[in-house]
């Protein structure tokens, strides 16, 4: 692939505060090397490492809010409390000596167990209503005091990543994780606000989180939230089967204050609704860009073979071409492109990718997972 063709990638991006040298981010990552909840220097520098190559955006690893029950593995990486938030100024001053722009991806786990760990948290387990997927109960149901905590933290968390110098921040909403466990009507049935039959009406908890996080850091500091259809839980999930209803889904949140719509799947290439558009139509964040207006950002195996969730059964990937990825990226389908396992395993890839070097792109091995390289 010609430098001219791969254009699309490395063109700048700006948004309120936030300007990007290039539109590639990397995708966040749990690595579970905090055993205190404290990020080292070990992992300032290996996000340094990335930066020092020209990634556009980094994202951290998933670092939990101020709740009791906000991880599921002890190597998680704390956001609040004096110790992490130093070792989080670390972080952010390394990627910034370099000339690298980072945010923190702030989480609370919810219900979901680690599939990395047996550990549990001493404070119990907190969920929407008790259920970790349909039907299966794991842990308790939250109190409206629980909820208006854990939306303050979501706040608080965002107005510490501002207060640290980060240049953005991104709200975990994915992947069957708290947020999500209220969007999915099958592990949100409470009887209050929160609820309801509709993906709109059980949008309201996410939309107070982003609401509270706005009003935290202000009109100019761009808020970034991660979406996606299917569960760890299960797959072939859907929380919006048409257009009209992934419409009423986001665009609350949109209004609510969300800049960027981070929007997961575990294959970038594969149309959101191939009904409507076909094979080759709009993937998640080309319909979410379509209907909301907001920037967005896709992910799912990008420059690898295989799917980065069959990477912790051991599966390994091998490099492959950008080619699809360029042709959405001509057309503006999204704006930026995040990229997994090819940054973990290489922390080059971005600055080989840019210079043609594709000899030297190295595949991904599952036992990168161990190491912080």
């Amino acid at each position: 692939m010609s430098q001219s063709s791969l254009d699309p990638l490395f063109k700048p991006f700006t948004l309120k505060s936030l300007t990007l040298k290039n539109r590639i981010v990397m995708a966040p990552m749990t690595r579970s090397f905090a055993p205190e909840g404290v990020p080292d220097a070990n992992i300032a520098a290996y996000y340094r490492r990335r930066a020092e190559s020209d990634v556009g955006l980094i994202l951290s690893e998933g670092t939990v809010i101020d709740r009791p029950a906000s991880r599921n593995d002890p190597g998680i990486p704390f956001f609040h409390g004096e110790a992490a938030l130093a070792g989080w100024q670390q972080v952010i001053d390394e990627v910034h000596a370099v000339g690298g722009k980072m945010a923190p991806q702030i989480w609370h786990v919810g219900a979901v167990a680690s599939f990395l760990t047996d550990w549990t948290p001493s404070h119990g387990i907190e969920s929407p209503s008790g259920l970790v997927a349909p039907n299966t109960p794991r842990g308790a149901a939250m109190t409206d005091e629980d909820i208006a905590d854990t939306i303050a933290a979501y706040a608080k968390a965002a107005a510490d990543a501002q207060r640290l110098g980060f240049d953005t921040v991104e709200i975990h909403g994915a992947h069957g994780y708290l947020i999500d466990q209220f969007f999915w009507g099958g592990t949100n049935q409470r009887t209050d606000h929160f609820n309801g039959a509709t993906i709109k009406e059980r949008s309201r908890f996410a939309a107070e989180v982003v609401k509270a996080t706005r009003a935290a850091v202000g009109e100019d500091f761009p808020i970034i939230l991660r979406l996606s259809q299917w569960k760890q839980q299960d797959y072939a999930a859907r929380l919006a089967t048409t257009p009209q209803a992934m419409t009423d889904w986001l665009v609350p949140l949109v209004e609510a204050g969300v800049d960027i719509l981070h929007c997961s799947q575990r294959r970038f290439w594969e149309a959101e609704f191939p009904e409507l558009d076909g094979e080759e139509g709009l993937n998640f964040a080309g319909w979410a860009k379509k209907l909301t207006g907001a920037a967005t950002i896709s992910v799912g195996s990008v420059g690898l073979s295989g799917d980065f969730m069959a990477a912790f059964g051991g599966e390994s990937s091998q490099p492959t071409s950008l080619d699809k990825l360029v042709k959405r990226m001509e057309k503006d389908e999204f704006d930026l492109i995040a990229v997994g396992r090819a940054l973990l395993s290489d922390p080059r890839w971005v600055a080989k990718v840019r210079d043609g070097d594709r000899e030297s792109l190295k595949p991904f091995n599952a036992a990168d997972l161990g190491e912080l390289a």
